[in-house]
């Protein structure tokens, strides 16, 4: 049995070709939950979502977000109707006093639907709309993404980081923008001064959570910050993975970062964005898995191949070096 700590685009690459290394029937994947946001009245969870559809044999590998092929006919017309009536594009937010108010799950992020500022296609907001529809029934998050898993016929057990709302905030010059805000809308702009978690200190993990994080631990090349620090900020999370075996794949080769803001969230957050710091901020970390052309030297195992996750066969590749590097730790 094995767990994947998954956000952003990086674990799922590893996952894409990982089967013959680990089996998909032991492996559980649990998903980053402070990128979601509540927009148009539906819950999208981005970073579950895209664990979902690569199970499910649906995910566009160009984006690594979406659907394949999908069409985006609503979001079309969303933009045409909103542009007739005189609306400016962009992200908007509801009033404060909605923030809080309504599904839990979906404090903190509550958007407009006008001038949608995420592009979803039709057969991925179908899933949303269904999410949401499970939750307003009464489901849980874990139950509601535990149904979906069986619609698409995910292979692995996909679990988001808990139940409670945790939003990620990214906090600029500017003001206060929710994540999505900040990367999708503004493509990483403006500067970052820091980042916080809110809800991240009262929300706890599942029991499905914990049970899973007895288990050996990867986390794969993802953004330390705000893809895995959401999860860190879960009470008895990081205790969780001090306590098992963990690897972890650097998403850079020395300073070179492979993909995204990682290296100005992690400078933003007091660490060097670079392996090295990667390391200082996976203090629970056992062993690393570095590309060939990373020199940095770490006081913790380290296997080392080429980590580029451009195809299936780089990802067995990798996943391959994961595997070893686990043998060397348990």
């Amino acid at each position: 049995m094995v767990t994947f700590l998954s956000g952003g685009t990086g674990t799922p690459k590893l996952l894409s070709g990982a089967d013959d290394v680990f089996s998909p029937a032991e492996t559980t994947v649990i998903a980053n939950t402070g990128d979601d946001v509540e927009l148009g009245g539906v819950l999208v969870c981005p970073d579950v979502d895209s664990v979902l559809f690569l199970g499910g044999g649906v995910l566009d590998r160009e984006t690594w977000w979406g659907i394949d092929d999908d069409t985006a006919e609503t979001h079309e017309e969303i933009h045409r109707l909103s542009e007739q009536a005189g609306f400016e594009s962009g992200p908007r937010y509801l009033d404060e006093s909605e923030q809080s108010s309504g599904r839990t799950i979906a404090r903190w992020r509550r958007f407009s639907g006008i001038s949608e500022f995420m592009h979803i296609g039709d057969r991925d907001r179908a899933i949303h709309v269904m999410r949401t529809s499970l939750l307003d029934e009464g489901s849980t998050l874990t139950s509601a993404t535990e149904a979906l898993c069986d619609a698409l016929d995910v292979p692995w057990r996909v679990l988001p980081m808990s139940d409670d709302p945790v939003a990620t905030l990214i906090h600029t010059k500017a003001g206060t923008m929710h994540f999505q805000e900040f990367w999708v809308a503004n493509r990483g702009e403006p500067k970052i001064e820091d980042v916080e978690f809110r809800g991240g200190s009262s929300a706890v993990p599942t029991d499905a959570v914990f049970d899973a994080l007895e288990c050996p631990v990867v986390i794969g090349p993802s953004n330390p910050i705000t893809s895995i620090g959401p999860m860190r900020t879960l009470d008895g999370f990081e205790a969780a993975l001090s306590s098992t075996p963990v690897v972890a794949v650097s998403p850079f080769v020395e300073r070179e970062v492979f993909s995204g803001p990682a290296a100005e969230l992690m400078a933003a957050e007091g660490y060097e964005p670079s392996t090295a710091g990667v390391a200082e901020a996976y203090p629970f970390a056992d062993a690393f898995v570095l590309d060939d052309d990373d020199g940095t030297e770490l006081e913790r195992p380290v296997v080392r191949t080429d980590t580029r996750l451009d195809t299936e066969a780089d990802s067995e590749r990798v996943a391959t070096a994961v595997a070893e590097a686990l043998e060397v730790i348990q």
